[in-house]
């Protein structure tokens, strides 16, 4: 098997701790970062840093990259537009590149209603809009979110953000109207439930909730990320958003899907919310849909997206033109290779190695994910599932020194999620996946010494839907 990774230092290398020097001394401490290492060139799957060392990317500039690093048909869209113009600002004079995309995201996003799609900067201005427009169509003003969820850092979006360090930390007041409750989260389940046993509870108490929290007639719309990213990619049973679904619609209340991390053949099909049937109200799209230009997307029924007057939607760059030239190009992409397609191989291969560590390493508290949108959560012990989140840092830091770089989440900051590139080789992946195992099972004995082997087999939630949803609870 070709070898990928080439450290020619150790990590992080001079190159990169002089720049480290100077992004202390010129940035300040806010923005965090992963890996102490500066990037230089990325191809596919694989990027090099200044320092001459190559890494396979299990992160995709936390999912941005699934058509991978520079893919030359993107590159060559961006050139060719650039050769135009780079700005008109579509308020302005409009552009052709922004009305294509936007037709090809009505023709792409679930529903066979009419749809309407505008343009925003960032998955976070994106989720500020669809709530806008949401509460501008219905003349309600509450938002409902759930725990564990992230739609960003902008004000509302913080807002609907659950985690608080370090995402809410003094940076309130917050955004009014926002009313949060339990996601079904099976692995920590709220009601102290299990699956299948629990009649489904966490979708059922939605009633309960506008009975005591809320006033449905108040509620404008209902915000979730299909697969929770940031969240720690907890995912839900095949029962649930058919029953949250259908309690909106009973109280007129609009459904909003932020696929901004789930989007784009992450999940192995076209968008995650396919996995269970729904087709929402409004869909918020961005991360991978331009390959790392700036964009996001905003796409809905027609008559609600039709309700907000002119003037009242838009931004300077919103829908710039390279960007919906590189999202077009990426989509052609994504659509021809059968990305998506790929997504669910790569996740079954994941799965198979993540489930199989569950039987070797007692830290391993759950797997779980869909296509190749694949999480592991870490326990100090299986039986109180006390979050181990020393040993994600460790395992993070062991990755990138080995030359694979990992990204942790979750609200426990406990999970190692798997955002790779689904142009990924099948001898990357396996060079990845080795990487990982080895530095996960050095992590664990580590912090936590322990038999390698248990004799208990995982008990594993059934796959629905031939999509390998699963889950070890």
């Amino acid at each position: 098997m070709t070898k990928h990774i080439v450290l020619k230092t150790a990590i992080p290398g001079p190159r990169s701790q002089e720049l480290q020097r100077a992004r202390q001394a010129a940035v300040p401490r806010g923005p965090y970062n992963i890996t102490p290492v500066f990037i230089a060139r990325g191809e596919g799957a694989l990027l090099e840093d200044v320092d001459g060392n190559r890494f396979i990317d299990f992160a995709g500039g936390i999912g941005v990259l699934n058509t991978g690093h520079a893919p030359k048909n993107v590159v060559r869209a961006i050139q060719q537009q650039a050769e135009k113009y780079l700005h008109s600002c579509f308020h302005v004079t409009m552009n052709e590149p922004y009305v294509r995309l936007a037709e090809t995201m009505n023709r792409i996003t679930p529903g066979s209603f009419p749809k309407k799609t505008f343009f925003a900067n960032s998955g976070a201005e994106g989720v500020e809009n669809a709530v806008k427009v949401a509460r501008n169509f219905t003349r309600r003003q509450a938002i409902l979110c759930f725990e564990d969820a992230f739609h960003g850092r902008t004000l509302l979006a913080m807002s609907l953000t659950s985690k608080v360090h370090p995402y809410k930390d003094h940076f309130g007041p917050y955004a009014p109207e926002i009313h949060r409750m339990p996601f079904s989260y099976c692995y920590r389940c709220p009601w102290g439930k299990r699956y299948p046993g629990c009649n489904i509870e966490c979708a059922t108490f939605l009633e309960d909730f506008f009975k005591r929290y809320v006033d449905p007639q108040t509620v404008a719309a209902l915000i979730v990320e299909p697969v929770m990213g940031e969240g720690g990619f907890i995912m839900p049973p095949q029962e649930y958003y058919p029953i949250l679904v259908a309690i909106c619609r009973k109280h007129d209340v609009l459904v909003i899907a932020d696929e901004v991390q789930t989007g784009f053949g992450r999940t192995g099909r076209m968008w995650a919310s396919e996995h269970w049937g729904i087709e929402p109200d409004i869909l918020v799209a961005s991360k991978s849909i331009a390959a790392g230009l700036p964009l996001a997307s905003v796409t809905g029924r027609a008559e609600i997206m039709d309700a907000p007057m002119e003037g009242s939607l838009g931004g300077t760059f919103g829908g710039n033109p390279l960007a919906c030239a590189a999202a077009l190009a990426v989509i052609e992409t994504i659509e021809k290779q059968d990305l998506a397609g790929r997504a669910a191989k790569i996740g079954e291969k994941v799965r198979d190695r993540f489930e199989a560590l569950w039987k070797r390493c007692p830290s391993v508290g759950n797997v779980r994910g869909v296509g190749a949108m694949r999480a592991i959560e870490f326990v100090k012990d299986r039986a109180t599932k006390e979050p181990a989140r020393e040993l994600v840092n460790r395992v993070v830091r062991l990755c990138y020194e080995r030359g694979l770089i990992v990204l942790g989440a979750g609200t426990y900051g406990n999970v190692i999620r798997t955002l790779m590139p689904l142009v990924i080789t099948e001898d990357q992946l396996e060079e990845g996946l080795e990487v990982l195992e080895g530095a996960i099972i050095e992590a664990a004995q580590a912090l936590q010494p322990a038999p390698v082997e248990t004799k208990v087999p995982a008990p594993i939630v059934p796959r629905t839907g031939g999509e390998g949803i699963t889950g070890i609870v």
